[in-house]
């Protein structure tokens, strides 16, 4: 994929002036090693969370998350994914099973028996049931209560959707009142990602 956008995103201290639709979110990487994946420590809570917003406008949510969640994955990050729908929810499902012909995602939903022990975990509710260090946030998902347990948290929308950019700017607002490093990330003409705020 050309222009993939990047899960390990900026670093921290990056400049989060601006907000979704003044600017630009960032890109994923090439399938991870299924060896083991390092769930986040539950008794250690973090006070400031990255949180990503991903203008997604040159390629759609099907093609951006699986490169971001297998950026993820090659960090050794389990990662929970949260929808809004339950037709979301199990169009993902299936989708991260065939999205690549010599590649897929390995992943569970919070239903499943052996949820925790899942690297990649898609759910519609609050909660990190497989301790994930990653949570991607599709459909104007909610900001969890807990996202300053989070290493880090990409909010992913449609910047073709009115809504959807009305609900990133609204996210935009609430994580900057939490406290949290934000950072905007936005594809330019060639499907490269580029930092906007």
């Amino acid at each position: 994929m050309h222009g993939r956008a990047s899960a390990s995103g900026p670093d921290r201290g990056g400049r989060d002036r601006g907000g979704p639709g003044t600017a630009t979110l960032g890109p994923a990487e090439p399938a991870a090693s299924r060896a083991t994946f390092r769930p986040r420590t539950p008794y250690l809570t973090k006070t400031v969370t990255e949180i990503l917003f991903y203008h997604m406008q040159r390629q759609p949510l099907e093609k951006v998350l699986p490169n971001l969640v297998e950026r993820s994955l090659e960090r050794q990050w389990r990662a929970a994914i949260q929808a809004a729908t339950e037709e979301r929810l199990q169009a993902l499902d299936d989708h991260l099973w065939t999205y690549s012909d010599d590649s897929f995602l390995p992943h569970g939903t919070d239903r499943d028996a052996d949820a925790a022990t899942q690297p990649v975990v898609l759910t519609l509710r609050d909660g990190n049931p497989n301790a994930a260090s990653i949570r991607f946030l599709v459909e104007g998902a909610d900001l969890p209560p807990d996202a300053g347990g989070y290493e880090r948290i990409c909010i992913l929308f449609d910047g073709t959707d009115q809504d959807a950019l009305l609900r990133a700017r609204e996210q935009w607002r609430e994580a900057k009142d939490g406290g949290h490093a934000v950072a905007y990330w936005q594809q330019d003409e060639s499907g490269r990602w580029q930092k906007k705020a």
